[in-house]
């Protein structure tokens, strides 16, 4: 049968008229220590869309190159789960020794690096083959954890050592120690990879170092007005998309301090809720949304006007934060 010029079929001209499937909102996936839950927050609305229930004590969180995975240190659990993305369902669970605090995926998408705070250890976790492929001794209670961007160099920070700890991702090895200030917590490599910056919660400092030859080149100190400098305490930190800005979360000061990243002067402080601990931003970083430990809640910051926008009520002592954009 013929049809008339510049026709369609139905089903065709159908298709073409319906409107578009919406895309998927982008979410702030937040850990809650003492619930054992995931609280997702939808970052167009700024609520709480959904609970995901985890091992004893998730803290530590990051998601696989596309998204589809989402990795969880369950510390209590002594495991780290992997959950469907899009349905929350636990796929599986990875050795990961005990008490894994934080952890970091190799650029290869592949390669999981675990500080096990009670063994003192890095575990290197293969997340295909799901076996545990190295296990490097490094200083006592190991937590924070960050990889190079070209992924040749992973870090450790040991909180009683007071050290981070260079690791050769090739041979799994260590190939250098160095002293930070006390109780080293999280670290970051800028994202040419050219530094590396460690916080140091109870030394109340970030210390920055030169990536090829490990040394010192600056450090970063706070001080918030009328609060006691014992706790001032910087744990996690962010920075902005041109990496002129530094974000630091400064633990119950109840504070995030804004740091000029080229000058490693402090520019400003925007309060928050109690006992700031991690962050994470929107896709297009406008928006930065803090983790609250104590007040239970996430403080959403208007990244350009350094201004606090609102408080959303999430699970128990909310630790790490992670964008599923």
């Amino acid at each position: 049968m013929t049809r008339p010029a510049g026709t369609l079929p139905a089903l065709a001209l159908a298709a073409l008229l319906a409107p578009a499937a919406p895309l998927a909102a982008a979410e702030i996936w937040v850990t809650n220590e003492k619930d054992d839950t995931i609280s997702v927050i939808d970052i167009a609305t700024l609520e709480v869309v959904r609970t995901i229930e985890t091992g004893e004590r998730p803290r530590g969180i990051t998601f696989s190159r596309d998204y589809s995975r989402v990795y969880v240190c369950a510390s209590d659990s002594d495991t780290v789960q992997v959950l469907d993305a899009a349905t929350g369902a636990v796929l599986h669970e990875l050795p990961s020794g005990e008490d894994p605090e934080q952890f970091v995926l190799h650029p290869n998408d592949r390669h999981l690096y675990i500080a096990n705070e009670d063994d003192a250890v890095t575990t290197v976790v293969d997340t295909e083959t799901r076996k545990v492929i190295a296990q490097i001794n490094v200083g006592i209670e190991p937590e924070g954890m960050a990889v190079s961007p070209d992924g040749r160099i992973a870090i450790t920070t040991s909180e009683t050592t007071n050290m981070a700890h260079w690791i050769d991702t090739q041979t799994q090895e260590l190939f250098a120690n160095t002293l930070v200030d006390s109780r080293p917590r999280h670290a970051e490599f800028t994202a040419g990879g050219s530094a590396l910056w460690v916080s140091s919660e109870i030394g109340g400092t970030i210390t920055v170092f030169d990536t090829a030859t490990q040394a010192e080149t600056g450090k970063i100190r706070f001080e918030v007005k009328g609060v006691h400098p014992d706790r001032v305490q910087p744990v996690g930190f962010e920075f902005t998309a041109d990496e002129k800005t530094a974000f630091v979360a400064l633990g119950p000061s109840n504070h995030v301090a804004v740091v000029n990243a080229e000058t490693l002067e402090v520019e400003d402080y925007i309060l928050v809720g109690r006992r700031v601990w991690h962050m994470a931003f929107s896709p297009d970083k406008s928006l930065l949304f803090t983790t609250n430990g104590v007040s239970g809640d996430v403080t959403v910051i208007d990244a350009a006007r350094r201004k606090a926008l609102k408080s959303i009520k999430v699970g128990r002592f909310p630790w790490g934060a992670a964008l599923r954009p």
